[in-house]
């Protein structure tokens, strides 16, 4: 018996090794083939995507009065450094500056654990006090230090729709806040009418909707232009001069 037991531990081991050898054999060409994905160190590189579509809170914001303004994009509580993640790379520090002034490193603090987290970081300021001045000077300075958006509300609401808008506009492209560019042949009448002084885009609007043609516009005299509601007769007299002055200064003859 002795003796068996003997054979069968060394029979066993070459066996084992030669099962491990030919299976390794098998497979050694897997990592060169474009199934083989290797494993990342990190977190998991499946994310649930279903958190970036709703707007972010710190649980120390409860009690926020600007949450109950922020009412037309979905928010939730999450355990997340910064106040607010409006987005994969946006997020947002909450502070008012009456708080700022009892607890002035607390700012400092927050700011050290969020590091260089997010692309775009924004201090959103509540003013709540008379003289904030003195106290915003030196936000302004930590923001510029710090790479921060500094923005200011002045109430609870104004707080809430500034981080509502954030949200809101996260995946809209730049040209949805750009200035349009006046190109239409309307638009460049209503930006040459309202070079002349005291003329706004109302005025404007209502010279062009009165009178249908530029040339019609010119020959008009200043008594009927100040019949235009928000014409009177000393802003259609500077109109009709404007509208009349020569477009090339007389050369002056060189003695």
């Amino acid at each position: 018996m002795e003796e068996k037991s003997k054979i069968d531990d060394n029979v066993s081991p070459p066996k084992l090794a030669k099962t491990d050898s030919s299976f390794q054999s098998a497979f050694s060409e897997l990592k060169n083939s474009e199934f083989y994905e290797k494993s990342l160190p990190g977190p998991s590189k499946v994310h649930d995507s279903s958190k970036f579509n709703t707007l972010l809170v710190n649980l120390k914001q409860k009690g926020n009065p600007l949450l109950k303004y922020v009412s037309s994009v979905p928010w939730e509580f999450s355990e997340i450094v910064p106040d607010y993640v409006m987005g994969k790379t946006s997020c947002a520090l909450f502070l008012s500056i009456r708080y700022h002034q009892l607890n002035p490193d607390y700012i400092h603090e927050r700011l050290k654990a969020l590091g260089n987290m997010y692309n775009l970081r924004v201090l959103l300021v509540q003013v709540d006090v008379a003289d904030p001045h003195h106290a915003l000077k030196h936000l302004t300075r930590v923001c510029i230090l710090a790479d921060l958006t500094l923005m200011l509300a002045w109430n609870a609401e104004d707080a809430g729709k500034i981080i509502e808008t954030y949200k809101a506009y996260e995946n809209k492209p730049p040209d949805a806040i750009m200035d349009r560019s006046d190109t239409a042949p309307y638009q460049k009448l209503v930006s040459a009418l309202t070079t002349i002084r005291s003329v706004n885009k109302t005025d404007a609007t209502t010279l062009l909707s009165t009178y249908e043609t530029l040339s019609e516009l010119i020959k008009t005299k200043p008594g009927k232009l100040s019949l235009c509601p928000g014409i009177g007769l000393q802003k259609a007299e500077r109109i009709h001069k404007t509208l009349h002055e020569p477009f090339l200064r007389p050369s002056r003859s060189v003695k």
